[in-house]
């Protein structure tokens, strides 16, 4: 295939991933009530983690611009599109890369694109249902002075919401993208192995930059991290024996 060809399999990958998008985006825009009773569920005392640890929790949202609701409504919408979205994206980036490879290197590859999308939804979960809750208690719960209340924007808690769920979802891609790497024989298992100690510092900046940077939160992301990087060492071909 010539450059122009592969541009034209390209952009259909493209617009169909698109497609797929904006189709998920339009259900969850007709189903305003279920999608903000899910999004809102971290700012009541029945969440399930505030139930576990027996924590309290009264957060209360205001909005602040005429049309913020709206565009709210879409962002959130579209956010979940894409969640929902990603195993037909990672399809579709499957459709588009798969004809470079040789058959020996396309059933350990292609098991890679499958542990992404089961990688993707677990490092959504994690960040709803764990680091989310932990990083608005210690917020709502955090006081300079008795004086000063803390009236939590809809917008301000929306940004903390896509941004934690989505980057977490993202950062949780890490295993499989070194299994891809070790398929190829770009990297191996020492490696990994030898770059332990930088690891740590990478993650606790990682989380830092994902988190609000308190230190529990911070904790409470860079431990499953740290979980995943030596997954992927499990996962990183050994290095090949020396020929003779």
């Amino acid at each position: 295939m010539t450059f122009w060809d592969h541009l034209d399999v390209l952009r259909g990958t493209l617009f169909r991933s698109a497609v797929a998008v904006i189709l998920f985006s339009v259900l969850f825009f007709i189903f305003k009530t279920e999608l903000f009773e899910f999004v809102f569920a971290p700012t009541k005392d029945d969440f399930l983690v505030y139930r576990w640890f027996g924590s309290e929790m009264n957060m209360t949202l205001v909005n602040l611009e005429i049309s913020a609701q709206f565009f709210i409504h879409l962002k959130v919408a579209m956010m979940c599109g894409v969640i929902v979205a990603v195993p037909y994206i990672i399809y579709e980036i499957w459709r588009f890369i798969s004809p470079a490879l040789y058959d020996s290197e396309k059933k350990p590859i292609r098991s890679a694109f499958l542990l992404a999308s089961v990688l993707f939804y677990l490092g959504t979960v994690v960040g709803y249902l764990f680091v989310l809750p932990v990083c608005i208690n210690f917020f709502m719960n955090y006081t300079i002075s008795d004086e000063v209340l803390n009236t939590i924007s809809l917008e301000s808690y929306i940004s903390m919401f896509t941004s934690m769920v989505l980057m977490i979802g993202i950062v949780f891609e890490f295993p499989a993208v070194i299994a891809v790497l070790s398929k190829l024989g770009l990297i191996y298992r020492s490696t990994l192995q030898n770059l332990r100690k930088y690891a740590v510092v990478v993650i606790l900046i990682v989380s830092a930059i994902i988190t609000p940077s308190d230190p529990f939160s911070m904790f409470v992301l860079a431990v499953p991290l740290y979980a995943l990087y030596e997954f992927s060492i499990i996962l990183c071909r050994k290095n090949p024996k020396p020929q003779e």
